[in-house]
C-alpha cells in the first residue's frame, strides 16, 4: 500500500485545492540572476485591501504551515504565501545562504507583484528572513509578526546548552530529517504532545515528499543563521511587532522571546501560548490565529 499511495502527496494535493479555492493561484517568478521563487498570490489583487505576506519555516511546505490561518485573512487582505529559496519550488544557483539574501529575494518577488507596502508573518526560520527584510526595507513593512523566531540567539547559547542539540551538525540532522528516527526526534522537540505510534512507512513517505530535496543547501542555511551570531550585532527594528511563542518551545526556548522583546523595546509585544511548543501554529491554530487577527486587523 505504501508503495502505491502517498498520504503526504494526497494531503499536499488537498492543500493546493484549498489554496486555490481560497482565491490564490500558484506563480513561479524568475528574478533574473539564477533565482526562481514560487509564491501563492491573489487571483485578483484588490488595491483597496492591505497586503499580507505569510513566510514559512523549516519542515512541511508553506501550505501545510498556513492552511489553518488562510481563511481568517483572505477576506480582508491580499495574501501572499511564498516558498523561500530551497523550499517548495524556489531555488537559486547563487552561493549566498544568508537570511539577508533570502529577504532581498523575497522583497524583489513581492515588488514584482506590484506590492509596495505590506504586513508580514514569519514562522521560525521565516521570522529570521522577515526580521532581515524589516531591517533592510523599513518603509515597506506596516506590521510584523514573529512566531518562535530565535533571531536574537547567540553562538554561546549552543555551547551553554540552551537548545536540545549539542552541535551544529546535530541541528542539521534534526531540522532536515532523512530517517524516520530523526523525524520522530523533530516531532518530539517541536510539539508538547507529538503524535505517537506513527508507522515508519508514513514517516518515510513524508520525508520523501517534503524533505528529500536541497538537503545540503538547507543545512547551509542553518549553518549561516548560527555563524558568529551575537545580539550586539542585531539591528533594532521600529515597526509594531508581535512576538508569539509557545510556552514550551524547545527549539527556540521562551527565553529568546523575552530577550527579543527587550532588544526591540516598546514597539514589540510578547504573547505566550500555554501548552504549546515550537510548532505553535500547528499545535494551537485557533489561538495562534486569534492573536494574529487582534494584531493585524
Amino acid at each position: 500500500m505504501s508503495k502505491c499511495f502517498s498520504f503526504t502527496a494526497s494531503r499536499d494535493w488537498f492543500y493546493r485545492y484549498w489554496f486555490t479555492k481560497s482565491g490564490l493561484r500558484s506563480v513561479s517568478t524568475s528574478l533574473g540572476d539564477g533565482t526562481i521563487m514560487h509564491c501563492w498570490v491573489p487571483k485578483i489583487r484588490k488595491p483597496s485591501k492591505p497586503n499580507l505576506v505569510l513566510v514559512h519555516g523549516f519542515g512541511a511546505n508553506a501550505m501545510w504551515q498556513y492552511a489553518e490561518v488562510l481563511r481568517h485573512f483572505t477576506p480582508r487582505f491580499n495574501v501572499y504565501v511564498p516558498d523561500l529559496i530551497f523550499f517548495g519550488r524556489s531555488y537559486t544557483s547563487r552561493p549566498d545562504r544568508t537570511e539577508s539574501f533570502q529577504a532581498r529575494c523575497l522583497m524583489r518577488l513581492i515588488d514584482l507583484q506590484g506590492v509596495k507596502r505590506m504586513s508580514m508573518v514569519g514562522i521560525s526560520y521565516g521570522g529570521f528572513v522577515a526580521y532581515s527584510l524589516a531591517v533592510q526595507y523599513p518603509q515597506a513593512l506596516d506590521r510584523l509578526v514573529l512566531c518562535c523566531t530565535g533571531v536574537c540567539l547567540e553562538v554561546k547559547d549552543l555551547e551553554a546548552g540552551l537548545f536540545p542539540v549539542k552541535s551544529l551538525e546535530e541541528a542539521k540532522q534534526v531540522l532536515t530529517p532523512q530517517t524516520p528516527e530523526k523525524l520522530r526526534e523533530l516531532m518530539r522537540v517541536s510539539f508538547v504532545r507529538p503524535a505517537t505510534g506513527v508507522p515508519s512507512f508514513f514517516l518515510s513517505d513524508f520525508i520523501k515528499v517534503m524533505c528529500s530535496e536541497y538537503v545540503e543547501e538547507k543545512g547551509e542555511l542553518i549553518q549561516e543563521i548560527l555563524e558568529d551570531r551575537e545580539l550586539s550585532k542585531l539591528p533594532k527594528i521600529r515597526q509594531p511587532t508581535l512576538l508569539v511563542w509557545g510556552e514550551q518551545d524547545r527549539i527556540f526556548p521562551l527565553e529568546l522571546g523575552h530577550r527579543l522583546k527587550r532588544h526591540i523595546g516598546d514597539s514589540a509585544k510578547l504573547v505566550v501560548i500555554k501548552n504549546a511548543g515550537h510548532a505553535v501554529n500547528l499545535e494551537k491554530p485557533k489561538e495562534f490565529s486569534k492573536h494574529l487577527k487582534l494584531f493585524l486587523l
